[in-house]
């Protein structure tokens, strides 16, 4: 398993562990209800959409049969993506005490994982892209030589 892909999975395992813990928190002092935007960002984006980057860049290039267009891209998504929430979800602990004086943070959060998460996009599209050019270029050879083609 590619490195970065563990780095996501386990990352989404630790937002798992924060969002409960919060949500256990939050069962236990009903007034921590304020803290609800953080809960759901820990265990949706945290723990779910983390899953799926980590499960994404390990399975999607294996079922097109070509690798990651950039593991550069992948390793700057982990930080992006970890850093942005961490940042996000400070904001939205920070808000109910310092009302707009925590916008600047959880928006500045958000821009981070927001890149993050086009950086994603982008590097699964350009290797699906590579994956269909390559299948192109051997069905063309195929044809040209008159051998079967695995379509």
């Amino acid at each position: 398993m590619d490195w970065f892909a563990k780095v996501f999975i386990r990352a989404s395992l630790l937002w798992f562990i924060a969002g409960i813990t919060l949500g256990l928190a939050m069962a236990m002092h009903p007034a921590w209800v304020i803290y609800r935007p953080a809960h759901a960002h820990m265990n949706l984006v945290g723990f779910v959409v983390m899953m799926i980057f980590g499960v994404g860049y390990q399975m999607l290039p294996r079922f097109f049969g070509h690798p990651i267009h950039s593991r550069k891209l992948a390793v700057a998504h982990i930080w992006l993506a970890n850093v942005g929430l961490a940042l996000l979800v400070t904001g939205f602990i920070l808000s109910p005490h310092l009302g707009a004086d925590a916008v600047p943070v959880t928006s500045s959060g958000g821009i981070l994982w927001a890149l993050g998460a086009y950086g994603f996009v982008y590097n699964m599209w350009r290797t699906f892209d590579a994956a269909e050019r390559r299948r192109r270029a051997n069905a063309r050879l195929a044809a040209s030589r008159n051998l079967p083609t695995s379509d």
